[in-house]
């Protein structure tokens, strides 16, 4: 066992034959052998030693607990309940086996034998968990049903009443067993009860988070509609704690909801079961202005009793009451706000929300007047004024974020903007001075300077400027020489680079970030989405790999904390943790990366290190099969990641994000049905059957064809709602979602290309089930397909001339979309050359007959039929073209690697030394990235021209 521990897997192995040649009937030495044999790559052997071991039906712990650890690495947790259930027949009151068993169960999602199992280890021992174990399980019955009469009808009344028995019985001990039948009540529906509970008796268990019985007490009187509750507890709490910003949004719709129902307190009697309501405006305000008051009072400045105001004001505003004049005005309010808060960074994002509240006619005023409050020094009369310490630097970075947010410097001209961005720069260089001491984890205090400097920069660029993109990067690569944690930089760096077709600097971008865990899920689209698309095939699979690493370990990850969260009793998490799962499992990305992955492997691999048939059979691939849940997917994706302090109509909307749902949805729709098609291919292997007979329909590949014909029908649908969807031209903001490869892919021909190749499977198959005779039309027909596929081939080829990047006045240029192209071409290619040894395998065998033929008749000339040299000329031109395609990317690389890109005099002198040598930099790795793709590309060509030589009937 030491061994395996210090993963020495062989040593392991030995000892352990030596231990068994001495004890032959040993259980546990064999079991720890076949861990050994797991981990050296030998599961067939493992899997037959554990089930010998398995089939004796052990019961020692050492056997078990070995056993256990087996199936886990074998992901096999089903064979784990089998192993339990045999041990618990032998040794029937083991309270240990029980549990191990009831564990084993929630592995796998077995509800219901979870609950027996629960019940039976409370017979042994009656320890409360184990009942409320079961009944947990009953619960997770009900979640888990599909139909949701059977859950409120059956799972949860049971549930109830197996807690009220244990109520009755004042058998309840714990908080989380209180916890459990408010879980049950609310699910009921049974607001009042659940209310009952958690003010009543049990209600005191409830100690272990703050606030814990208020929060519920505040869910269930909002769930009945009981807003004179709401109100008074809000009221209470905001008395106890008026930084509580959820409490104040409490009190504001409890006051709205009472004065629109005209609520009047009762006379004589308590206002409400919580004490005195507020219902009129009157109130709130004077509410307000208290607590505003008494703030004045405390030691430390709290931020809620004036935002609390604002927020007042906005409600009143959006309800039409003149009312608001009570409360001030929101301009001088907010300018109040920022003397008093402006150092500290969550200013902004406090006042962002509120700063629709000032009239646009205001706003260079508004501005003006936080300007003037700020206590900022110049050294000379034409200087720029710098901050003195840190403080200052936040309020005058506060109200730079507050500019770019009221649209001031967006209406801008070109020139005022790249003074603007000098100076931001020379204020962010100014503002290191402050930030000598940082750690190199953390954040310069003027990081936020070069940011705006460089979404300044991008507005430029997006308006024609070329020159910009540059000067982006070069800023955005300083700044993260100053501040090598800063995430923005490095996420803003991945899409600029992204945007340019330079995939190489991204990988060591992406891996600094040290993405964790969910956020494989999040931002791993910034990745995948572009790394095969950009010809770095390597990079793909790895980033590929990354993702479906974090998936597939979710699975197994997801029940081990449902099991803990058993043993601890957080029975609230377990339903939770099981919606994350689902949650993960239907997630777009996951979905995507899936797809992408496998037509990337076989792109790599099929016919050039393995045949196509083994490729696919590997992925246990079949093109009946589709495991994409369209219905439920979810976008996972935080497409805010990136900062912006754009306006409301230029920042991302809900709109965009449904559309770019949309979009990422047509396109998987269409790359997974070309997998499919793909995988469909070698199912259609040739079968020597006379022709008519009976036995083609029985053997099933006339229905694999049927299969290939209804996929290809449903990619003719799929590609006609993306080009609809293409017709709306979506423009997204430069920060929001990236496009889809969608319009590439319809632009350049790729598609024609990929479907009628399809269609010509289905031909080759009719020629094969009809035989050579009498098939004179079928032939012509696909010789005229294969004329026509070589033109689109060519074309495809065309829109893949140019140069890459290029030099233009003295500044860089890169054309992204010819990498894409050629891409695509490959691709596109290496389906033709799949579908091109189909007919190979086809019309090889017809051939040898006829040749048997012209033997047995002894003619030297039996006529060869015409689809023969069709397919000759054929394979002839894409050998041509394959070959003309691999000068061409020889040609791209001498240019890419002759490109001198100092010799580029910058006409924007205002580059400042320490800025030149980041600009050199990046060039050089946009350059680098360009000619790593051509050579990938190049590569991998050559292996597919390999093949095609082999094509020769």
């Amino acid at each position: 066992a030491d061994y395996l521990d210090n993963g020495n897997n062989k040593m392991a192995i030995q000892q352990a034959d030596k231990l068994l040649k001495k004890h032959k009937d040993l259980h546990c030495a064999k079991v720890l052998k076949a861990i050994g044999l797991q981990r050296t790559g030998k599961q067939d052997e493992a899997y037959a030693l554990a089930q010998e071991v398995a089939a004796l039906e052990p019961t020692d712990d050492n056997s078990l607990q070995a056993l256990t650890i087996l199936y886990r690495e074998m992901h096999r947790p089903e064979l784990v309940t089998k192993l339990y259930e045999a041990a618990v027949k032998k040794v029937p009151n083991s309270e240990e086996y029980h549990s191990h068993l009831f564990m084993a169960y929630a592995r796998v999602g077995e509800y219901k034998k979870m609950q027996q199992a629960g019940m039976a280890l409370y017979k042994i021992v009656p320890k409360n968990p184990y009942y409320f174990w079961s009944v947990m399980s009953l619960i997770m019955q009900s979640i888990s049903a599909q139909d949701e009469n059977l859950s409120k009808t059956m799972f949860l009344p049971l549930a109830e009443r197996m807690v009220e028995k244990m109520v009755k019985e004042d058998k309840i001990e714990a908080e989380a067993e209180v916890e459990l039948y408010y879980m049950i009540l609310e699910r009921l529906e049974k607001y009042k009860e659940a209310l009952d509970v958690v003010r009543g008796k049990l209600g005191e268990k409830l100690t272990s988070e703050l606030q814990s019985r208020e929060n519920k007490c505040m869910a269930m009187y909002k769930k009945l509609h009981r807003w004179p509750e709401c109100n008074a507890l809000a009221r209470r709490l905001l008395l106890k704690n008026s930084d509580d910003w959820q409490f104040y949004i409490t009190y504001f719709d409890s006051v709205f909801q009472l004065i629109d129902e005209s609520w009047t307190p009762p006379a004589e009697e308590e206002h409400s079961l919580e004490g005195e309501v507020h219902c009129s405006i009157e109130q709130a305000v004077s509410f307000i202005e208290e607590r505003i008051t008494e703030e004045s009072k405390s030691s430390r400045p709290l931020r809620g009793p004036y935002l609390a105001k604002l927020e007042l004001i906005r409600r009143l505003r959006h309800r039409g009451c003149n009312d608001e004049y009570k409360l001030g005005d929101p301009e001088e309010l907010m300018f109040q706000y920022f003397k008093k808060f402006g150092d500290k960074p969550c200013c902004f994002t406090d006042l962002k929300v509120f700063v629709d509240l000032l009239p646009p006619s205001q706003y260079t005023k508004f501005i003006r007047q936080l300007l003037d409050v700020i206590p900022l020094a110049a050294a000379a009369e034409n200087e720029v004024a710098l901050p003195g310490d840190i403080k200052a630097l936040q309020q005058h970075l506060c109200v730079v974020q507050l500019s770019r947010l009221l649209g001031i410097y967006h209406a801008m001209e070109k020139k005022q903007k790249l003074a603007v961005v000098r100076e931001l720069m020379l204020r962010y260089r100014h503002g290191l001075e402050f930030g000598k001491s940082c750690l190199k984890t953390e954040l310069q205090f003027s990081d936020y300077y070069c940011l705006l400097a460089v979404h300044l920069l991008l507005d430029l660029w997006l308006e024609g400027e070329e020159a910009a993109v540059w000067q982006c990067l070069t800023l955005l690569e300083e700044g993260l020489s100053h501040s090598p944690s800063n995430a923005q930089f490095k996420l803003l760096l991945i899409r600029i680079y992204c945007r340019l077709g330079a995939f190489e600097p991204v990988s060591e971008l992406y891996s600094s970030l040290d993405a964790k865990h969910i956020q494989h899920d999040t931002i791993g689209y910034l990745l995948t989405r572009y790394a095969g698309s950009l010809g770095h095939y390597a990079a793909a699979s790895q980033s590929c790999n990354f993702a479906l690493r974090f998936f597939h370990s979710n699975q197994k990850d997801t029940s081990e904390y449902i099991i803990q969260a058993y043993k601890y009793g957080a029975f609230e998490k377990i339903p939770e943790f099981i919606a994350f799962r689902n949650r993960l499992n239907s997630s777009l990305h996951f979905a995507q990366v899936r797809t992408e992955r496998m037509l990337l492997d076989l792109l790599l691999e099929a016919n050039i290190s393995t045949s196509l048939e083994e490729s696919i059979k590997s992925m246990s691939l079949s093109p009946e099969e589709d495991d994409i849940p369209w219905k439920d997917l979810r976008d996972n994706r935080d497409l805010t990641v990136l900062f912006s302090w754009d306006p409301k109509d230029r920042d991302i909307s809900e709109e965009h994000r449904k559309l770019s749902l949309e979009e990422e949805t047509l396109w998987l729709r269409i790359r997974s049905l070309t997998l499919r098609l793909v995988s469909g291919l070698p199912t259609l292997g040739h079968t020597m059957q006379p022709k008519n007979s009976e036995k083609t329909a029985e053997n099933g590949v006339s229905s694999k064809i049927d299969t290939i014909r209804a996929l290809l029908q449903q990619l003719e649908v799929a590609v006609d709602s993306g080009k609809k969807f293409l017709e709306q031209k979506i423009q997204y903001p430069v920060l929001g979602p990236p496009p889809t490869r969608m319009a590439g892919f319809f632009s350049n021909g790729s598609c024609q290309c990929q479907t009628s190749l399809f269609y010509l499977v289905s031909d080759i198959y009719e020629l094969d089930t009809n035989g050579l005779e009498d098939s004179a039309e079928i032939q012509e027909r696909i010789g005229n397909s294969f004329k026509s596929l070589v033109e689109r081939l060519t074309d495809l080829f065309n829109k893949c001339k140019g140069d890459l990047i290029e030099v233009r006045d003295g500044t860089l240029k890169t054309h992204p979309n010819l990498l894409e192209n050629l891409v695509f071409f490959v691709e596109t290619i290496s389906i033709a050359l799949w579908v091109s040894s189909y007919c190979d395998s086809v019309l090889r065998p017809f051939k040898s007959n006829l040749q048997k033929k012209k033997k047995k008749k002894k003619e030297s000339s039996v006529a060869m039929p015409p689809v023969f040299t069709h397919f000759l000329d054929y394979v002839t031109e894409l050998q041509t073209l394959t070959s003309n395609v691999i000068d061409h990317i020889k040609g791209l690389e001498i240019i890419l690697t002759a490109l001198k890109l100092e010799e580029l005099s910058f006409k924007d002198t205002l580059l400042l030394q320490e800025e030149k040598k980041f600009t050199k930099t990046v060039q050089g790795k946009v350059q680098s990235s360009y000619h790593h793709s051509v050579q990938e590309i190049g590569e991998l060509l050559k292996k597919r021209l390999d093949t095609i030589k082999k094509l020769k009937i």
